[in-house]
């Protein structure tokens, strides 16, 4: 390989790295705000934290790469010019075509990361988020209560203590129940023993035996009523969001493609987008980050930010469409993703192309 390609590679991929970084970092605080707003409204057991922080981060990633592609290469390119070096190259007759050899070598292997992310790794990231979270309705050892801690009840309705448990959190001793619905009406409900249980349809029972139960206001006459049962069933409240494992977003993209459904064909669109637009992207910011030696740095990096916004708000808004049947399932995402790829090559292969100058016809004069 010569060492001009080398040390394009080198430039285009340490840029790209240090921007994939940063915007990393932005997401990751993006992302734990996300799971602990989840947490703390019970949709999400706080056990499944960090999983749950890691399969959204992956599901994220088909939105990241794209814009970190994109920023990294106008970074690096644009310090070649600031630094008077693209000059150099286009002197010896390195143009867009000679420099497309080290940049696919960049952006190839980024695209097929996108494309595997997209396609595969993003949609089953997805199925595990949610088939953990409704696992975790039906274990309470996932759910994060521990023996002799206090645990909230999922949506903040009250909490529940438990002395011991068995290994496989169904069987549970000594057992305390606090609940509240939020007019001032409580219950407090002890027992011996229990034990959790879940019908067909999903509910989440708490099976309380031998002991007893209070109830009354927390406000107003103290008027309590106390009660002696041998068994007490508990429904638990559910998460908002259930788990359906026949959604489209839900289904592998080899299940998708025998789908002739809208949504079906909505969501495979959207999966097949987003490495075309990072390659897209990638085109086309090598003739936005083109700039003079004192020229703003900046000014073209926004231009790019924002075609990459527009790009991802149509092919989000594109799916809407498809799925609403506002938009022919046939025509898909290709009347978003076409045009910006002829833009690309067009902006990418004539850049720095000068066009031929005016000649002037002499006219003789008259001495």
């Amino acid at each position: 390989m010569p060492k001009l390609d080398r040390y394009l590679i080198s430039e285009f991929a340490q840029a790209i790295f240090a921007t994939l970084i940063v915007l990393l970092i932005v997401t990751v605080g993006g992302a734990f705000t996300d799971v602990l707003q989840d947490i703390a409204r019970g949709r999400v057991p706080a056990g499944l934290m960090l999983a749950q922080l890691g399969l959204v981060l992956l599901k994220w990633l088909p939105l990241i790469l794209p814009l970190a592609l994109m920023l990294g290469l106008m970074m690096g390119v644009g310090r070649l010019y600031r630094d008077s070096e693209m000059p150099v190259i286009a002197s010896i007759g390195v143009g867009p075509r000679r420099m497309l050899k080290p940049l696919l070598w960049v952006v190839g292997p980024l695209v097929a990361v996108v494309a595997a992310c997209s396609l595969w790794l993003g949609p089953w990231a997805d199925r595990v988020s949610k088939q953990m979270i409704n696992d975790a309705n039906r274990s309470l050892v996932m759910a994060g209560l521990e023996p002799g801690a206090f645990t909230g009840i999922p949506g903040g309705h009250g909490v529940i203590y438990v002395s011991n448990m068995s290994k496989d959190g169904s069987g549970l001793e000594k057992i305390f129940v606090y609940r509240d619905n939020g007019e001032g009406l409580l219950d407090v409900i002890t027992a011996n023993d229990g034990k959790l249980t879940v019908d067909e349809a999903g509910h989440r029972y708490l099976t309380l035996n031998q002991g007893f139960q209070i109830e009354g206001r927390s406000t107003g006459p103290k008027d309590f009523r106390l009660m002696r049962y041998a068994r007490n069933e508990i429904l638990l409240p559910a998460n908002d969001e259930r788990y359906d494992p026949d959604a489209p977003e839900m289904q592998p993209t080899t299940a998708l493609l025998g789908d002739d459904s809208r949504e079906a064909r909505a969501q495979l669109h959207y999966r097949i987008a987003p490495p075309l637009l990072a390659f897209a992207f990638a085109l086309m910011a090598v003739p936005l980050a083109r700039s003079m030696p004192r020229q703003a740095r900046y000014g073209r990096i926004l231009v790019g930010f924002l075609a990459y916004l527009i790009g991802q708000n149509l092919m989000t808004a594109g799916r809407g469409w498809l799925e609403d049947g506002k938009i022919a399932s046939g025509l898909g995402l290709w009347w978003l993703v076409v045009p910006i790829l002829a833009i690309a090559l067009w902006l990418y292969f004539t850049d720095g192309r000068l066009g031929r100058p005016r000649t002037k016809v002499a006219t003789g004069g008259r001495a």
